[in-house]
């Protein structure tokens, strides 16, 4: 597989050329501001405001859930945007970067869940922007579904640049309509104080739905972390990791701080809420039809997080395959990779239940199972072990210096995750310390401190020195001849 650019690839060409390759340093290019609004717009979706229904309807008031919100994705976004500092530094998509931490087919245990990940959220947002596309137009399922994923597939083959621009426009338009929307839930219902001062159970405490309400939050943006470097991957490489850290952080954290918290309001105050009628309720109060316009620009937001979703699909499904057998990441490639993903996520969102929520709440603990284990092995190696020094042509090499099954990222992987089982709380299955615990749910820090303890402490004995000279035979291939 080359890794170096090819005299077809230019930056003037519409479609994206680059897919799990190498983005040399020529090919660089964006601001480090577009970060904001890209992940703002992108997390600034329908699925995130149902997120935010989890807290009440479990017992929760407005005022604990929020706060529950603020904590969990303050935190969760964290470790995202710390991830976003690895794309320039390598310019890799995000995925490819673990092959340094699990070896090249040992990856494939971190890339099952991403894949899961991605196509999970295609799932939810379809099906979501079914519904807010059906407020105005006629057509079921069978007609919406593959309309909209066909659109997501084109605009992630059009790729990297066309999702920029889409999620930098976007933004705008979100922070002006939904500004109202917020205006006038708390003006139609006022449920913070109301329910602290009405609630007879200590003050609407109630820990364990405080605890899962947490836990969905981090978890939600913690699921980001498998995006971020395929969106930084393009930025020059010597760009400021505080400055691009920092609006990664602001743009993620702050869209779901906010709609989080709007969904907890609206499912506090409107029974049996669902996230298109809710919108739609609050929306007309300002006047008949601004609900449904609202619905409306939320439904071209999941378009294109469809296409984000996708993409990342895409990547990570070619990469899995890569390392088990050597391809060429050419544009024929990623359509039918796509094509793949497309009709995947038909097949499931055809078979999902029309009560949703239940099976969204499952899917977003399920991802912070899977992806806590792997984020903390790769930012501890990206961070305290290699210190963002990697030989990345190594990295897509058959017989590269990181092999095909790294034991250090592997074990820390699975004993990180099997230590979180005792502490799993989903519908189908409760471990023994969560329901000791009265169904808190606690995993996420004992993958994290466990997985991430355990590689520091496996790569003690690395001998970073040995890839010096590999780093620097990479670093000539990559950027000198290109063969």
């Amino acid at each position: 597989m080359s890794t170096a650019p090819e005299s077809s690839m230019k930056r003037e060409s519409v479609l994206e050329t680059r897919s799990i390759d190498y983005v040399p340093r020529a090919e660089r290019h964006g601001k480090v501001w577009h970060q904001g609004p890209f992940w703002f717009a992108g997390n600034f979706v329908l699925p995130t405001l149902v997120t935010g229904f989890i807290g009440p309807v479990l017992g929760l008031n407005v005022a604990w859930s929020i706060l529950a919100v603020v904590l969990g994705a303050g935190l969760g976004t964290f470790f995202m945007a710390f991830h976003a500092n690895q794309g320039p530094r390598m310019g890799l998509p995000q995925m490819i970067q673990s092959r340094a931490q699990f070896g090249r087919r040992g990856v494939i245990v971190p890339f099952t869940a991403t894949v899961f990940v991605y196509v999970g959220f295609l799932v939810f947002d379809v099906i979501l922007a079914t519904q807010g596309l059906q407020l105005v137009l006629p057509g079921g399922k069978l007609v919406w579904y593959p309309i909209l994923i066909i659109v997501s597939i084109v605009i992630a083959v059009v790729g990297h640049d066309l999702l920029h621009f889409i999620q930098r426009w976007l933004t705008g338009l979100l922070v002006a309509v939904f500004a109202i929307i917020t205006v006038l839930a708390i003006v139609n219902y006022s449920g913070v104080g109301a329910a602290i001062a009405t609630d007879e159970t200590a003050l609407g405490w109630n820990t364990t739905a405080f605890l899962v309400q947490f836990s969905l939050a981090a978890g939600y943006n913690i699921s980001y972390s498998v995006y971020v470097s395929d969106y930084t991957r393009y930025l020059p490489q010597n760009v400021s990791a505080p400055k691009l850290i920092t609006w990664v952080y602001v743009g993620a954290a702050g869209s779901a701080i906010w709609l989080m918290s709007l969904g907890a309001l609206l499912a506090a105050n409107i029974p049996n809420a669902d996230a298109i009628g809710a919108i739609k309720e609050v929306g007309d109060t300002l006047f008949p039809g601004f609900g449904t316009f609202a619905v409306l620009v939320s439904t071209v937001a999941l378009l294109s997080i469809m296409g984000v979703n996708a993409y990342g699909a895409m990547l990570t499904g070619t990469s899995a395959v890569d390392g088990f057998k050597r391809v060429r990441p050419t544009q024929r490639l990623r359509v039918v990779g796509l094509s793949a993903v497309g009709l995947l996520t038909l097949l499931i969102a055809l078979l999902i239940p029309d009560a949703y929520l239940g099976s969204f709440t499952d899917f977003v603990i399920m991802m912070l199972y899977f992806l806590v284990p792997w984020t903390a092995v790769n930012l501890v190696d990206f961070y305290l072990v290699r210190h963002g020094k990697y030989a990345i042509a190594e990295m897509f090499s058959p017989k590269g210096i990181y092999g095909n099954w790294a034991w250090r990222g592997v074990t820390a992987y699975l004993i990180g995750f099997v230590a979180m089982i005792p502490f799993f709380y989903t519908s189908f299955y409760v471990g023994p310390v969560a329901a000791a615990l009265g169904g808190a749910d606690l995993s996420f820090v004992v993958g994290l401190l466990v997985s991430g303890v355990l590689y520091y402490v496996f790569s003690r004995n690395l001998d970073l020195t040995a890839e010096d000279a590999a780093r620097e035979a990479s670093e000539r291939t990559l950027e000198g001849t290109g063969h």
